[in-house]
Protein backbone atom coordinates (compact mmCIF):
# COMPACT_ATOMS: atom_id res chain seq x y z
CA UNK A 1 0.00 0.00 0.00
CA UNK A 2 1.47 3.53 -1.13
CA UNK A 3 2.63 5.79 1.40
CA UNK A 4 0.93 9.26 1.65
CA UNK A 5 3.29 11.93 0.66
CA UNK A 6 5.14 14.13 3.31
CA UNK A 7 5.74 17.78 3.34
CA UNK A 8 9.31 16.51 2.89
CA UNK A 9 8.02 14.76 0.04
CA UNK A 10 6.32 17.85 -2.09
CA UNK A 11 9.97 20.09 -1.07
CA UNK A 12 11.92 17.73 -2.39
CA UNK A 13 9.43 17.39 -5.54
CA UNK A 14 9.43 21.09 -5.56
CA UNK A 15 13.29 21.53 -5.45
CA UNK A 16 13.80 19.00 -8.19
CA UNK A 17 11.06 21.00 -10.54
CA UNK A 18 13.00 24.17 -9.66
CA UNK A 19 16.36 22.77 -10.18
CA UNK A 20 15.25 21.14 -14.12
CA UNK A 21 13.43 24.45 -14.77
CA UNK A 22 16.28 26.65 -14.30
CA UNK A 23 18.24 24.31 -16.49
CA UNK A 24 15.81 24.84 -18.94
CA UNK A 25 16.01 28.37 -18.61
CA UNK A 26 19.52 28.49 -18.80
CA UNK A 27 19.55 26.65 -22.38
CA UNK A 28 17.28 28.75 -23.72
CA UNK A 29 14.63 26.24 -23.40
CA UNK A 30 12.09 28.98 -22.03
CA UNK A 31 8.93 27.39 -22.39
CA UNK A 32 10.12 23.98 -21.34
CA UNK A 33 11.01 26.04 -17.94
CA UNK A 34 7.82 27.66 -17.71
CA UNK A 35 6.06 24.41 -17.88
CA UNK A 36 7.95 23.13 -14.78
CA UNK A 37 7.48 26.11 -12.57
CA UNK A 38 4.44 25.70 -13.01
CA UNK A 39 4.19 22.52 -11.56
CA UNK A 40 6.47 23.74 -8.60
CA UNK A 41 3.62 26.33 -7.88
CA UNK A 42 1.05 23.74 -8.11
CA UNK A 43 2.66 22.30 -5.25
CA UNK A 44 3.63 25.13 -3.39
CA UNK A 45 2.26 28.81 -4.94
CA UNK A 46 4.77 30.54 -2.70
CA UNK A 47 8.02 29.07 -3.54
CA UNK A 48 10.73 31.99 -3.91
CA UNK A 49 12.55 30.27 -5.88
CA UNK A 50 10.74 29.50 -8.19
CA UNK A 51 8.82 32.85 -8.35
CA UNK A 52 12.56 34.54 -8.33
CA UNK A 53 13.96 32.35 -11.10
CA UNK A 54 10.75 33.05 -12.94
CA UNK A 55 10.86 36.60 -12.47
CA UNK A 56 13.80 36.38 -14.52
CA UNK A 57 12.55 34.59 -17.30
CA UNK A 58 9.33 36.85 -17.49
CA UNK A 59 11.73 40.00 -18.08
CA UNK A 60 14.00 38.46 -20.56
CA UNK A 61 10.58 37.59 -22.42
CA UNK A 62 10.01 41.14 -22.10
CA UNK A 63 6.73 40.68 -20.37
CA UNK A 64 7.65 42.92 -17.07
CA UNK A 65 4.29 43.14 -15.58
CA UNK A 66 4.91 39.54 -14.17
CA UNK A 67 8.70 39.99 -13.90
CA UNK A 68 8.25 43.01 -11.29
CA UNK A 69 4.93 40.72 -9.96
CA UNK A 70 7.23 37.73 -9.35
CA UNK A 71 10.20 39.89 -8.37
CA UNK A 72 8.32 41.63 -5.97
CA UNK A 73 7.16 38.18 -4.13
CA UNK A 74 10.25 36.56 -3.97
CA UNK A 75 11.71 39.47 -2.28
CA UNK A 76 8.66 39.84 -0.38
CA UNK A 77 9.71 36.57 0.96
CA UNK A 78 13.14 36.72 1.34
CA UNK A 79 13.72 40.55 1.75
CA UNK A 80 17.33 39.94 3.09
CA UNK A 81 18.26 37.93 -0.09
CA UNK A 82 21.01 39.78 -2.29
CA UNK A 83 20.41 37.70 -4.63
CA UNK A 84 16.60 38.61 -4.99
CA UNK A 85 16.89 42.04 -4.34
CA UNK A 86 19.65 42.06 -7.25
CA UNK A 87 17.20 40.55 -9.53
CA UNK A 88 14.09 42.83 -8.00
CA UNK A 89 16.95 45.77 -8.96
CA UNK A 90 17.59 44.97 -12.00
CA UNK A 91 13.71 44.35 -12.96
CA UNK A 92 12.78 47.71 -11.88
CA UNK A 93 15.42 49.52 -13.97
CA UNK A 94 14.68 47.60 -17.12
CA UNK A 95 10.82 48.80 -16.67
CA UNK A 96 11.75 52.11 -15.78
CA UNK A 97 11.14 52.44 -12.09
CA UNK A 98 14.66 54.46 -11.65
CA UNK A 99 13.92 55.60 -8.34
CA UNK A 100 12.91 51.91 -7.12
CA UNK A 101 15.65 50.29 -8.59
CA UNK A 102 18.19 52.53 -7.03
CA UNK A 103 16.59 51.91 -3.55
CA UNK A 104 16.89 48.02 -3.93
CA UNK A 105 20.19 48.27 -5.93
CA UNK A 106 21.83 49.84 -3.04
CA UNK A 107 20.21 47.15 -0.68
CA UNK A 108 21.79 44.49 -2.61
CA UNK A 109 25.07 46.18 -3.17
CA UNK A 110 25.57 47.03 0.74
CA UNK A 111 24.68 43.33 1.58
CA UNK A 112 27.04 41.83 -1.11
CA UNK A 113 29.85 44.60 -2.10
CA UNK A 114 31.51 42.17 -4.85
CA UNK A 115 28.13 42.20 -6.96
CA UNK A 116 29.88 43.90 -10.31
CA UNK A 117 26.47 43.28 -12.18
CA UNK A 118 24.30 45.07 -9.36
CA UNK A 119 27.20 47.49 -9.29
CA UNK A 120 26.83 48.46 -13.07
CA UNK A 121 23.28 48.07 -12.43
CA UNK A 122 23.17 50.61 -10.16
CA UNK A 123 25.28 53.08 -11.42
CA UNK A 124 23.17 53.18 -14.97
CA UNK A 125 20.29 54.00 -13.25
CA UNK A 126 21.98 56.73 -10.85
CA UNK A 127 23.08 58.35 -14.54
CA UNK A 128 19.52 58.04 -15.95
CA UNK A 129 18.47 59.89 -13.56
CA UNK A 130 20.93 62.33 -13.54
CA UNK A 131 23.32 61.77 -10.50
CA UNK A 132 26.28 60.91 -12.10
CA UNK A 133 28.61 61.98 -9.62
CA UNK A 134 26.94 59.19 -7.28
CA UNK A 135 26.81 56.99 -10.44
CA UNK A 136 30.76 56.93 -10.78
CA UNK A 137 32.21 54.87 -7.33
CA UNK A 138 29.48 52.01 -8.73
CA UNK A 139 30.78 52.28 -12.31
CA UNK A 140 34.32 52.28 -11.40
CA UNK A 141 33.93 49.32 -8.88
CA UNK A 142 31.51 47.54 -11.85
CA UNK A 143 34.98 47.78 -14.11
CA UNK A 144 37.15 46.96 -10.56
CA UNK A 145 35.49 43.41 -10.53
CA UNK A 146 34.86 42.39 -14.20
CA UNK A 147 37.75 44.19 -15.75
CA UNK A 148 36.99 42.18 -19.05
CA UNK A 149 33.48 42.84 -19.14
CA UNK A 150 32.48 44.90 -22.10
CA UNK A 151 29.21 46.15 -20.76
CA UNK A 152 30.97 47.14 -17.60
CA UNK A 153 33.48 49.12 -19.52
CA UNK A 154 30.83 50.84 -21.95
CA UNK A 155 28.54 51.71 -18.77
CA UNK A 156 31.99 53.63 -17.44
CA UNK A 157 32.53 55.23 -20.36
CA UNK A 158 29.36 56.72 -20.71
CA UNK A 159 29.53 57.99 -17.16
CA UNK A 160 32.68 59.10 -17.78
CA UNK A 161 31.81 61.25 -20.74
CA UNK A 162 28.10 62.48 -18.52
CA UNK A 163 30.76 63.37 -15.55
CA UNK A 164 33.19 65.52 -18.35
CA UNK A 165 36.13 63.28 -16.43
CA UNK A 166 38.85 62.34 -18.58
CA UNK A 167 38.74 58.33 -19.61
CA UNK A 168 35.65 57.96 -21.44
CA UNK A 169 37.28 56.88 -24.59
CA UNK A 170 39.86 54.62 -22.65
CA UNK A 171 37.00 52.72 -21.69
CA UNK A 172 34.69 52.67 -24.83
CA UNK A 173 37.84 51.08 -26.65
CA UNK A 174 37.86 48.56 -24.01
CA UNK A 175 34.24 47.46 -24.60
CA UNK A 176 35.11 47.34 -28.64
CA UNK A 177 36.05 43.50 -27.41
CA UNK A 178 32.73 42.22 -27.10
CA UNK A 179 31.40 42.69 -30.91
CA UNK A 180 27.83 43.02 -31.90
CA UNK A 181 25.99 45.55 -30.48
CA UNK A 182 28.35 46.62 -27.34
CA UNK A 183 30.97 47.10 -30.01
CA UNK A 184 28.41 49.64 -31.98
CA UNK A 185 27.64 51.74 -29.38
CA UNK A 186 31.32 51.77 -28.09
CA UNK A 187 32.29 52.87 -31.93
CA UNK A 188 29.40 55.61 -31.47
CA UNK A 189 30.22 56.91 -28.17
CA UNK A 190 34.17 57.57 -29.48
CA UNK A 191 32.78 59.06 -32.86
CA UNK A 192 31.13 61.81 -30.78
CA UNK A 193 34.83 61.96 -28.56
CA UNK A 194 35.92 62.37 -31.96
CA UNK A 195 37.66 59.20 -32.49
CA UNK A 196 36.41 57.42 -35.81
CA UNK A 197 33.70 58.20 -38.20
CA UNK A 198 30.65 59.03 -37.51
CA UNK A 199 28.36 56.28 -38.67
CA UNK A 200 25.04 57.19 -40.54
CA UNK A 201 23.08 56.69 -37.90
CA UNK A 202 22.56 55.05 -34.41
CA UNK A 203 21.07 51.33 -34.07
CA UNK A 204 18.05 51.64 -33.03
CA UNK A 205 18.28 49.74 -29.88
CA UNK A 206 20.49 52.49 -29.05
CA UNK A 207 18.22 55.35 -29.22
CA UNK A 208 15.37 53.11 -27.59
CA UNK A 209 17.31 52.27 -24.94
CA UNK A 210 18.65 55.70 -24.35
CA UNK A 211 15.00 57.37 -24.39
CA UNK A 212 13.39 54.60 -22.09
CA UNK A 213 16.23 55.45 -19.83
CA UNK A 214 15.18 59.20 -19.97
CA UNK A 215 11.30 58.83 -19.57
CA UNK A 216 11.36 59.38 -16.07
CA UNK A 217 13.12 63.03 -16.31
CA UNK A 218 12.66 63.90 -20.10
CA UNK A 219 10.46 67.04 -19.56
CA UNK A 220 11.37 68.09 -15.97
CA UNK A 221 15.00 68.24 -17.76
CA UNK A 222 14.45 69.12 -21.15
CA UNK A 223 12.03 72.98 -20.33
CA UNK A 224 13.55 73.28 -17.06
CA UNK A 225 17.27 73.01 -16.78
CA UNK A 226 17.64 73.01 -20.42
CA UNK A 227 15.38 75.66 -21.53
CA UNK A 228 13.68 73.18 -24.20
CA UNK A 229 11.42 75.33 -26.35
CA UNK A 230 11.58 74.04 -29.95
CA UNK A 231 7.97 72.26 -30.14
CA UNK A 232 6.92 75.80 -29.26
CA UNK A 233 9.28 77.56 -31.78
CA UNK A 234 8.11 75.02 -34.73
CA UNK A 235 4.59 75.90 -34.07
CA UNK A 236 5.44 79.88 -34.99
CA UNK A 237 7.44 78.81 -37.66
CA UNK A 238 4.44 77.34 -38.89
CA UNK A 239 2.44 80.10 -38.26
CA UNK A 240 4.93 82.63 -39.93
CA UNK A 241 5.10 80.19 -43.31
CA UNK A 242 1.31 80.89 -43.77
CA UNK A 243 -0.13 77.48 -42.45
CA UNK A 244 -3.07 78.53 -39.93
CA UNK A 245 -4.00 76.35 -37.44
CA UNK A 246 -7.51 75.35 -38.30
CA UNK A 247 -7.84 71.84 -37.24
CA UNK A 248 -8.05 70.55 -40.72
CA UNK A 249 -4.85 68.35 -41.34
CA UNK A 250 -3.42 64.69 -40.86
CA UNK A 251 -0.68 65.28 -38.72
CA UNK A 252 2.44 63.20 -37.88
CA UNK A 253 4.37 63.50 -35.13
CA UNK A 254 7.19 62.18 -35.39
CA UNK A 255 9.54 61.09 -32.58
CA UNK A 256 6.68 62.15 -30.57
CA UNK A 257 8.45 61.57 -27.81
CA UNK A 258 6.25 62.41 -24.32
CA UNK A 259 4.28 64.54 -26.74
CA UNK A 260 5.19 67.55 -25.56
CA UNK A 261 5.51 68.42 -29.52
CA UNK A 262 2.11 66.70 -30.13
CA UNK A 263 0.77 69.43 -27.53
CA UNK A 264 2.03 72.67 -29.98
CA UNK A 265 0.80 70.63 -33.02
CA UNK A 266 -2.24 70.02 -31.93
CA UNK A 267 -4.25 73.18 -33.31
CA UNK A 268 -3.04 71.71 -36.85
CA UNK A 269 -4.78 68.72 -36.72
CA UNK A 270 -7.78 66.84 -36.82
CA UNK A 271 -5.88 63.70 -36.50
CA UNK A 272 -2.65 63.12 -34.77
CA UNK A 273 -0.59 60.31 -35.17
CA UNK A 274 2.72 60.03 -33.05
CA UNK A 275 5.03 57.19 -33.68
CA UNK A 276 8.42 57.17 -31.70
CA UNK A 277 11.04 53.87 -30.81
CA UNK A 278 10.65 53.94 -27.35
CA UNK A 279 7.78 52.40 -25.73
CA UNK A 280 7.94 54.19 -22.12
CA UNK A 281 8.74 57.46 -23.84
CA UNK A 282 4.75 57.02 -25.67
CA UNK A 283 3.36 55.67 -22.26
CA UNK A 284 3.84 59.17 -21.16
CA UNK A 285 2.24 60.61 -24.22
CA UNK A 286 -0.85 58.45 -24.15
CA UNK A 287 -1.74 60.50 -21.03
CA UNK A 288 -1.67 63.55 -22.58
CA UNK A 289 -4.98 62.58 -24.73
CA UNK A 290 -3.55 64.43 -28.08
CA UNK A 291 -2.83 61.57 -30.22
CA UNK A 292 -5.93 59.97 -31.98
CA UNK A 293 -3.08 57.34 -32.59
CA UNK A 294 0.31 56.31 -31.40
CA UNK A 295 2.75 53.77 -32.47
CA UNK A 296 5.90 51.88 -31.55
CA UNK A 297 8.63 51.86 -34.67
CA UNK A 298 11.18 53.48 -36.45
CA UNK A 299 10.53 56.90 -38.01
CA UNK A 300 11.42 55.96 -41.80
CA UNK A 301 10.30 52.50 -41.99
CA UNK A 302 6.77 53.62 -40.40
CA UNK A 303 6.51 56.05 -43.39
CA UNK A 304 7.94 54.43 -45.80
CA UNK A 305 4.41 51.67 -45.06
CA UNK A 306 2.09 55.37 -44.98
CA UNK A 307 2.73 57.03 -48.52
CA UNK A 308 0.65 59.84 -48.94
CA UNK A 309 -0.86 59.98 -45.35
CA UNK A 310 -0.21 63.31 -44.14
CA UNK A 311 -0.38 66.59 -44.51
CA UNK A 312 1.65 67.97 -41.94
CA UNK A 313 4.74 65.86 -40.73
CA UNK A 314 6.54 67.64 -37.98
CA UNK A 315 10.07 66.41 -35.89
CA UNK A 316 11.21 68.31 -33.54
CA UNK A 317 14.36 67.48 -31.71
CA UNK A 318 14.43 64.46 -34.27
CA UNK A 319 16.68 64.17 -36.89
CA UNK A 320 19.22 65.09 -34.32
CA UNK A 321 19.60 61.38 -33.44
CA UNK A 322 20.14 60.60 -37.57
CA UNK A 323 23.31 61.16 -39.26
CA UNK A 324 22.68 61.10 -42.98
CA UNK A 325 18.99 62.66 -43.75
CA UNK A 326 18.30 61.65 -47.56
CA UNK A 327 16.47 58.54 -46.31
CA UNK A 328 14.31 60.23 -43.51
CA UNK A 329 13.68 63.33 -46.04
CA UNK A 330 12.84 60.76 -49.27
CA UNK A 331 10.04 58.79 -46.77
CA UNK A 332 8.81 62.29 -44.97
CA UNK A 333 8.27 63.25 -48.99
CA UNK A 334 6.41 59.68 -49.70
CA UNK A 335 4.94 60.17 -46.55
CA UNK A 336 3.22 63.90 -47.77
CA UNK A 337 0.21 64.31 -49.83
CA UNK A 338 0.73 66.92 -52.30
CA UNK A 339 1.56 70.54 -50.91
CA UNK A 340 1.74 69.08 -47.68
CA UNK A 341 4.20 70.58 -45.40
CA UNK A 342 7.70 69.25 -43.27
CA UNK A 343 8.97 71.29 -40.45
CA UNK A 344 11.72 69.85 -38.45
CA UNK A 345 14.44 71.30 -36.58
CA UNK A 346 18.48 70.69 -36.87
CA UNK A 347 20.98 71.23 -34.61
CA UNK A 348 23.44 73.15 -36.43
CA UNK A 349 26.90 72.26 -38.31
CA UNK A 350 28.83 73.65 -41.19
CA UNK A 351 31.48 72.53 -43.22
CA UNK A 352 30.19 68.50 -43.39
CA UNK A 353 26.93 67.34 -44.37
CA UNK A 354 27.16 66.20 -40.72
CA UNK A 355 28.92 65.40 -37.45
CA UNK A 356 28.58 63.23 -34.51
CA UNK A 357 28.76 65.97 -31.15
CA UNK A 358 29.83 65.55 -27.94
CA UNK A 359 26.36 65.30 -26.62
CA UNK A 360 25.77 62.70 -28.74
CA UNK A 361 24.10 63.73 -31.27
CA UNK A 362 24.47 64.73 -34.87
CA UNK A 363 24.75 68.30 -36.08
CA UNK A 364 23.69 68.69 -40.17
CA UNK A 365 24.74 71.65 -42.50
CA UNK A 366 21.40 73.23 -42.94
CA UNK A 367 22.59 74.33 -47.25
CA UNK A 368 23.11 70.27 -47.47
CA UNK A 369 19.94 69.42 -45.70
CA UNK A 370 17.65 72.09 -48.27
CA UNK A 371 19.44 70.50 -50.89
CA UNK A 372 19.10 66.86 -50.15
CA UNK A 373 15.02 67.99 -49.69
CA UNK A 374 15.12 69.92 -53.05
CA UNK A 375 16.29 66.20 -54.50
CA UNK A 376 12.88 65.01 -52.69
CA UNK A 377 10.64 67.20 -54.00
CA UNK A 378 10.62 69.35 -50.95
CA UNK A 379 11.29 72.93 -51.38
CA UNK A 380 12.20 75.92 -48.31
CA UNK A 381 9.15 78.11 -47.23
CA UNK A 382 10.59 79.04 -44.07
CA UNK A 383 13.99 78.93 -42.30
CA UNK A 384 15.11 80.41 -38.75
CA UNK A 385 18.31 80.53 -36.87
CA UNK A 386 17.22 79.57 -33.17
CA UNK A 387 18.75 78.50 -29.78
CA UNK A 388 17.08 75.20 -29.40
CA UNK A 389 18.71 74.21 -25.40
CA UNK A 390 21.65 74.79 -23.25
CA UNK A 391 24.10 72.02 -22.57
CA UNK A 392 26.19 72.49 -19.66
CA UNK A 393 25.47 75.71 -19.85
CA UNK A 394 26.16 76.70 -23.29
CA UNK A 395 23.53 77.54 -25.71
CA UNK A 396 23.13 75.35 -28.64
CA UNK A 397 22.51 76.42 -32.08
CA UNK A 398 19.74 74.95 -34.46
CA UNK A 399 17.83 75.68 -37.36
CA UNK A 400 14.01 75.32 -37.73
CA UNK A 401 12.97 74.58 -40.84
CA UNK A 402 9.51 74.06 -43.26
CA UNK A 403 9.29 72.32 -46.29
CA UNK A 404 6.15 72.07 -48.97
CA UNK A 405 5.67 68.68 -50.84
CA UNK A 406 5.61 70.02 -54.53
Amino acid sequence: MPQPSTPQDSRQTVQALVRQAAARQAVGDFQGAIALYRRAFVIDPDEPNAMHLMGILARQMGEMDVALDLSGRAVAQMPESPVFLAARGATLAAAGMLEEAVEVLGRAVTKRPADAMSRRNLGQALCALGRVAEAMPHLREAVALMPNDPEAQLALAHGLREAGAPGAAEAARRALSAGGDVAAQARFLLASLGEGRAPAKPSAAYVRNLFDNYAPRFEAELTGALGYRTPEALAALLRGAGLEPRGELDVLDAGCGTGLSGQALRPWARHMTGVDLSPRMLDVARTRGVYETLEEAELVEFLAHHRGAYDLVAAADVLNYLGDLAPALNAMAAALRPGGHAAFSLETGLDAPYALGPGMRYRHDPAHVIALAEATRLGLVELEDVTLREERGVPVAGTLLVLRRN
